[in-house]
C-alpha cells in the first residue's frame, strides 16, 4: 500500500527505501512509502568519498534515506541517491516515515474491523490481538478505499495525516467535518486513536540538597518545598519527598515531557529563593529529566531503606518527613 496520493514521488523528494540487491551498476531498492515499486541508487550517488567497499556503505535488507534524482513514470523507473542526503535530511524523513507508518497501522486496524460481515469474528467468538486483527482479511483495494476517504484528504488539509488524527484527540468534528465517513467505520477510527496517539505521562525527577541550620530550619525547609510545589500545575503536578536529609527529590508525571522539566526547573527556583531567604541553601544534584521504571523502583527502594534506618535510632522524633 501506498502511504500518499501520488503514485510516484517528486524529483528532490526524500523517500524511505529498503536494499533488496547490490549490482555492478549500484543498489536496486525499493521505496517502502510508495508500494514497494523498485528504484536504483547509482553507483556515483552512494558516497561523497572514494568508494573502497560498497558493503561498508550499504547492505541488503537494510533501510537507508535518500533523494530522488530522476523519474520514469511510463517505464517506471526511479534514479535516487544517498550522497546528496544530509543528517538533517535523514531525521527529516525518519519523521515523516515514522508517522506514515503508524497511520498505515491504524487503517489497517480499521479495516479490518470494518469490513464485510462475513469477515467479522462470530458474535461470542474470542477477539484476536490487534496485530493479527490487523493483517488479516483486509485487501489492498479495502485499504486504498479507506486511504482516498479519510488519509489523503486530510494530509491536503493538515499536511499529514498523523497532525490530523492528533488533533482529533480534542476535536473531532473539526478534523473531520466535510468528509464522508460511515458512522461505524468512524467510531471505530476515533476509538483506534485513541487508543494508540493519547500520550502516555511520563515519569520525571529532580534531586536536590536543601539544608538550614538556622534555630527555625526544619520549618524554613518545609516552606521552601511547598513553594516548589505550588508551581505545579493540574497537567504537571510538582510533589516533594524526603530521601534522607539532605537529600530530596521532585517528581511529576506528565504527558508533556519539556513543559514537566521547565516546570521543575521553576520549582527549584522558588525553592532555592526560599531557603536562601531564610538562611539556607540549595544544591541541585540532578537536574529534571525523564527516568525509566528501574530508576523509580530503585528510588522507592532507597527511600525505604532510609525510613527503615531512621525507625532504628532511638531517640529520633523529628517530623522533617512530613512536608
Amino acid at each position: 500500500m501506498r502511504y500518499y496520493k501520488s503514485r510516484f514521488p517528486e524529483i528532490d523528494e526524500l523517500v524511505m527505501v529498503q536494499v533488496r540487491q547490490i549490482g555492478e551498476m549500484g543498489a536496486y531498492v525499493k521505496l517502502l512509502e510508495y508500494d514497494n515499486i523498485e528504484g536504483m541508487i547509482l553507483l556515483a550517488e552512494l558516497s561523497r568519498r572514494r568508494i573502497r567497499s560498497i558493503q561498508k556503505l550499504i547492505r541488503v535488507g537494510r533501510n537507508e534515506v535518500v533523494v530522488v534524482l530522476r523519474v520514469d513514470k511510463e517505464k517506471g523507473y526511479i534514479d535516487l541517491s544517498k550522497r546528496r542526503v544530509s543528517p538533517e535530511d535523514i531525521a527529516k524523513c525518519d519523521e515523516r516515515y515514522t508517522k506514515s507508518k503508524i497511520i498505515a497501522s491504524i487503517v489497517r486496524h480499521v479495516a479490518s474491523r470494518t469490513a464485510a460481515p462475513s469477515s467479522k469474528p462470530h458474535e461470542g467468538a474470542e477477539e484476536a490481538p490487534e496485530e493479527t486483527a490487523a493483517v488479516a482479511g483486509v485487501d489492498d483495494s479495502r485499504l486504498e478505499a479507506l486511504y482516498e476517504q479519510i488519509v489523503w484528504p486530510l494530509a491536503d488539509k493538515y499536511g499529514h495525516t498523523y497532525d490530523a488524527f492528533k488533533l482529533a484527540l480534542t476535536e473531532p468534528d473539526t478534523v473531520f467535518a466535510g468528509l464522508s465517513i460511515p458512522q461505524e467505520t468512524l467510531d471505530v477510527l476515533l476509538n483506534t486513536i485513541a487508543r494508540r496517539l493519547t500520550p502516555q505521562p511520563i515519569k520525571l525527577r529532580a534531586d536536590i540538597e536543601l539544608t538550614c541550620y538556622t534555630s527555625g530550619g526544619i520549618d524554613a525547609i518545609k516552606r521552601a518545598l511547598r513553594a516548589g510545589e505550588a508551581v505545579g500545575t493540574e497537567t504537571v503536578p510538582i510533589k516533594a519527598k524526603l530521601v534522607a536529609p539532605p537529600l530530596y527529590v521532585l517528581g511529576s508525571n506528565a504527558t508533556d515531557k519539556t513543559a514537566a522539566i521547565e516546570r521543575l526547573d521553576r520549582a527549584i527556583e522558588c525553592i532555592q529563593t526560599s531557603i536562601e531567604e531564610d538562611g539556607g541553601s540549595l544544591v541541585v544534584k540532578m537536574k529534571p529529566k525523564a527516568i525509566s521504571e528501574t530508576e523509580d523502583t530503585d528510588l522507592a527502594a532507597m527511600m525505604a531503606d532510609a525510613a527503615k534506618e531512621n525507625a532504628e535510632v532511638s531517640g529520633d522524633d523529628t517530623d522533617e518527613e512530613g512536608i
